[in-house]
């Protein structure tokens, strides 16, 4: 399929081939669930954590003896059912919520998110992007100009260090390598732009 392929100045040059195989297949929107819950789960981590019966410090001494007083029997003031014991079946920071998916289902996954947009019209390509220094105002200007929408995702070939710190400050841009594209920042941002050696790259990546 062809995308719309623009230069620096905002103006468009023309189009681009991009391969049918990623840009152009049946939308299946199940693996796109799977892949972004399997992709925010793996991010996630086990930071809250409580203290079993056992752990809390103190509660040696069983509070009172076992028969005779009229009371319940406990055998330790740390117990979950006292104030300042312990918790039963709390969070723990050993919990792993790591989810795997087949490598084949998650290419489809990715296949299937930038088909999407493929279809909605909003990948386009980038010719180049030439600069002496990193500048955020002349390259806020040059976004301004090209269809990126309320949020631009960029994909680079390889690093661009001026192109990348130029795009930092801007609140609705990201730039990634195009060997960490993934489904959940296709589908956060309105409009892709990949800088066109990143389609060739994709396809020698992802099409292997």
């Amino acid at each position: 399929m062809k995308i719309d392929l623009y230069v620096q100045s905002g103006e468009k040059k023309g189009t681009t081939e991009a391969s049918d195989a990623m840009f152009k297949v049946v939308v299946n929107d199940e693996l796109i669930r799977l892949s972004v819950i399997r992709q925010l789960a793996n991010r996630r981590q086990a930071n809250a954590h409580v203290k079993t019966r056992a752990e809390v410090r103190g509660g040696g001494k069983k509070p009172w003896r076992q028969k005779g007083t009229g009371r319940a029997r406990f055998g330790s003031s740390r117990n979950p059912v006292w104030r300042g014991g312990g918790v039963a079946f709390g969070p723990r920071n050993v919990r792993n919520f790591s989810l795997d998916m087949p490598k084949k289902a998650r290419r489809s996954a990715l296949f299937s998110c930038l088909s999407q947009k493929a279809a909605d019209n909003r990948i386009f390509a980038l010719d180049t992007y030439k600069a002496d220094t990193p500048k955020t105002g002349d390259f806020s200007a040059m976004v301004e100009k090209l269809p990126a929408g309320r949020s631009l995702l960029i994909v680079l070939d390889a690093k661009n260090e001026i192109l990348e710190k130029s795009a930092n400050n801007l609140p609705k841009v990201k730039t990634i390598l195009v060997d960490y594209l993934n489904p959940h920042d296709i589908l956060t941002y309105d409009n892709i732009m990949f800088m066109k050696p990143a389609l060739k790259k994709a396809e020698e990546i992802f099409l292997k």
